[in-house]
């Protein structure tokens, strides 16, 4: 008999989940899916190794999420055949000042997580939903927390101080940093690839997108900040503003909070610039000038993120690519690397369109790579390790 955790990973629309041994080291994936709880045909799927195990549809409406995560819950019981789910993992994107390892899951813990809804008012609620779910369908299973800024969590003051009165700064308004299972999850990977790596950017490219500057794989700058609306152009989301365009919504425009919010979270980014998509892969497809400036404006100011990253670490090593974006679209990894040109950066063209691992022309100063993120994997890790301290 093994001990077994699943591990959720909430997204927008959808929950990707694995279930991981843990009996090994390394925890082992047994089998990975995703719940889609699009309102029209919400389903489970259910693979391992690229076979589909278990796929399940049930109606739409109220409660669908609890359903699903019940139809999932029931398929692992018999998918166990006699080893034991002990724990399900969660990722948590905001930690605020006090959660910045993982925890059990408590219900004064998650009061505290749900206290930080505002900091991330799209993100949080998704992230604790499942929590809730979970504890009425099993209320005995533990539950961890993993945050997604905990690995920005020693950031220096220059790096998570924002230039507003110091009182605000003690009630915790800094910056604090996102994507950080993804980070650590590659700071990891570098560490087996590049070794000699010192001063690396990495680069989360996808709906949400940040970079991370890491010395000897260790977070000390990055571009999301107090939220994750912060930082790169996204899908969705605007980055970085000028405070004062906000005030102008909201004192010349007549704007309310909540439709600013509504503007800056789900009309901007791509899908603002371009009038067409947030999807990158539709942008890329598209004839329209107006796709292309959006395609423009993401590439322009991810270079120039990269170089303010290469100023907080003294230099530049290594640039990784990862997410959805950074990961499959050879194009956008191109034409960011072309305007890094002047920092050393040199891309093998065949490789990078065949999105092979390293990227970078031989001789090139800074070394290119590919690295596929694995936040479930990281989360895992996190579990066994909390559930063997005997927390």
């Amino acid at each position: 008999m093994s001990d077994h955790v699943l591990v959720l990973n909430a997204g927008s629309s959808s929950i990707k989940f694995g279930l991981f041994d843990i009996e090994p080291v390394e925890p082992e994936l047994k089998c990975k899916g995703l719940i889609d709880e699009q309102q029209t045909a919400p389903h489970i799927v259910v693979t391992a190794s690229g076979t589909q195990l278990f796929k399940k549809g049930l109606p739409g409406g109220e409660g669908q999420r609890v359903d699903l995560l019940s139809g999932i819950l029931t398929w692992i019981d018999g998918h166990l055949a006699g080893n034991r789910l002990v724990a399900v993992g969660h990722r948590v994107v905001h930690g605020g000042r006090d959660f910045f390892r993982p925890i059990m899951i408590d219900d004064q813990a998650l009061a505290a997580m749900d206290a930080l809804t505002p900091l991330a008012p799209l993100h949080q609620p998704r992230c604790l939903t499942p929590v809730c779910a979970v504890q009425s369908l099993r209320p005995g299973l533990a539950q961890i927390a993993c945050f997604d800024t905990a690995f920005h969590h020693n950031l220096t003051p220059l790096a998570s101080r924002f230039a507003i009165p110091r009182h605000f700064e003690d009630r915790g308004i800094r910056r604090y940093g996102f994507h950080g299972l993804s980070f650590e999850y590659v700071a990891g990977r570098l560490a087996a690839l590049a070794p000699t790596q010192k001063h690396t950017v990495v680069a989360h490219l996808g709906n949400g997108a940040s970079l991370c500057a890491l010395h000897e794989g260790k977070s000390v700058d990055t571009t999301m900040g107090l939220t994750p609306l912060d930082g790169l152009v996204m899908g969705t989301r605007c980055g970085t503003i000028d405070p004062g365009v906000l005030l102008y919504l909201l004192q010349e425009a007549k704007m309310s909070a909540d439709e600013v919010q509504h503007l800056l979270y789900e009309k901007s980014g791509l899908l603002g610039v371009s009038g067409i998509s947030a999807d990158m892969r539709a942008l890329l497809a598209s004839p329209e000038a107006a796709a292309r400036d959006a395609i423009d404006l993401f590439t322009f100011r991810v270079a120039a993120e990269v170089a303010v990253m290469a100023t907080s670490l003294n230099g530049l090593d290594g640039l990784v690519f990862t997410g959805g974006i950074g990961e499959h679209a050879a194009e956008i990894r191109q034409r960011i690397c072309d305007r890094l040109a002047w920092l050393g950066v040199k891309m093998d063209m065949a490789a990078n369109a065949l999105s092979k691992q390293r990227i970078a022309a031989k001789g090139s100063p800074v070394d290119v790579l590919v690295i596929p993120t694995n936040e479930e994997i990281s989360i895992a890790r996190h579990c066994r390790s909390l559930l063997a301290a005997g927390c």
